[in-house]
C-alpha cells in the first residue's frame, strides 16, 4: 500500500492555487453528496481533516467526466 499524499486544507490550497479555501470547504461541506470520505479523498483523525491530494485529483477528474 502506497503512502497517502495527505495535506491539511490550508496546505492543499497553498500548493494548488487554482482552488480557494472557500471552494474546498464548500466541497467538504457537501461531502455526503460527493462521497468524499467513502472514496478516500478526505480522512478524519479526531477533529483534524486531511485531504489525500492524489485521490482528490482522481475524484475531480471523475466528476468532470461524469458531467461531460
Amino acid at each position: 500500500m502506497a503512502n497517502p499524499n495527505l495535506r491539511t486544507v490550508k496546505q492543499f490550497v497553498s500548493e494548488n492555487p487554482a482552488f480557494t479555501m472557500g471552494g474546498i470547504r464548500s466541497i467538504i461541506f457537501q461531502e455526503h453528496i460527493y462521497r468524499l470520505e467513502e472514496s478516500g479523498v478526505i480522512k478524519r483523525i479526531g477533529r483534524k481533516l486531511l485531504i489525500d491530494a492524489d485521490k482528490f485529483f482522481v475524484w475531480l477528474d471523475s466528476q468532470s467526466n461524469a458531467r461531460g
